[in-house]
């Protein structure tokens, strides 16, 4: 009797912890996401960081239209990028420094329509590659734009993890067509 008692509640136990480890997978949210994209221009890295350090312009950057900056620190001010669709993106600077061309911000306020993020934080820097090229590098972390639980299709990790890497990926190109067609 005491053998199929001790069966019996080990099973219960084992069903039990099953549910319990059923019910947490269950329950998980969103991940933090990253991506990393570079593109190599040919133009000096100094040229390419008056650009990309440019606090107060944002025209490089896919679907701006225009760039308002609140503050003369851009480690610290704020900006409003504004769509061409007349949607706006509320950004803080969060590490400015000139000397290792590194910009980084993060974003306050975006429509999930626009770019499907949550807490997008992002590092862009510049690199001298020698000859006269330089190196960009975009570095950027963030939610799906559906912070609950079973996200719609348009708004899990993977499309947003996407649509980041697809605007990240014109933003650049934008910046290497511009300042190469400058060196022309």
């Amino acid at each position: 009797m005491m053998r199929k008692t001790r069966r019996t509640l080990t099973a219960a136990v084992a069903l039990a912890t099953a549910s319990v480890v059923a019910a947490t997978a269950q329950a998980h949210g969103p991940t933090r996401r990253k991506i990393s994209e570079s593109i190599e221009i040919n133009a000096p890295a100094d040229k390419v960081w008056a650009v990309v350090g440019n606090f107060k312009d944002s025209n490089w950057v896919d679907n701006v239209a225009k760039t308002e900056a609140h503050g003369d620190d851009p480690g610290k001010s704020k900006r409003t990028l504004t769509l061409k669709n007349g949607h706006t993106i509320e950004e803080e600077g969060t590490n400015y420094k000139p000397d290792r061309m590194l910009f980084g911000y993060f974003i306050d306020k975006i429509d999930v329509a626009d770019l499907p993020v949550n807490d997008f934080s992002s590092n862009v820097t510049v690199e001298a590659e020698g000859d006269g090229r330089a190196k960009v590098e975009w570095k950027a972390a963030f939610y799906r734009g559906y912070m609950n639980n079973d996200p719609p299709p348009e708004l899990n990790d993977e499309n947003s993890e996407k649509a980041v890497k697809a605007w990240v990926q014109k933003s650049l190109a934008n910046l290497k067509a511009q300042l190469e067609k400058g060196a022309s």
